[in-house]
């Protein structure tokens, strides 16, 4: 079962996180953010990409402020993240990942990468 939440904003949308665990790492998980009408549209948006298996059962990790933030200026609405390893506190040393379009995840390219392709 996926550890996430869900936040409604003023303007009747809502901004839903998940950890998923990583198809790449057996110990890691990822976090994804998803901005959408409602609930049950955002799920669907990730189970369209592919990710069957989402549910979304209470609000025991709803997204942050910052979380929030990034999904609204991000012009799919849909990011992703390796989520932080749960007792591990963040010092100094530690850099925090930046947030990826879910292209990325999906080894869809770019409008960017097909442009360089054709020239």
């Amino acid at each position: 079962m996926a550890a996430g939440g869900f936040c409604k904003l003023p303007n009747g949308t809502v901004v839903v996180a998940l950890n998923l665990p990583s198809p790449a790492r057996p110990e890691g998980s990822l976090r994804f953010l998803i901005h959408a009408r409602n609930r049950a549209r955002a799920l669907t948006r990730l189970r369209n990409l592919g990710l069957r298996a989402v549910y979304l059962r209470g609000n025991a990790a709803p997204p942050t402020p910052d979380e929030i933030t990034a999904v609204l200026h991000h012009p799919d609405g849909l990011i992703w993240r390796t989520a932080p390893v749960a007792g591990v506190a963040g010092g100094p040393d530690l850099v925090q990942e930046l947030w990826h379009p879910i292209r990325a995840l999906l080894g869809r390219p770019t409008a960017q990468t097909q442009t360089q392709t054709q020239t």
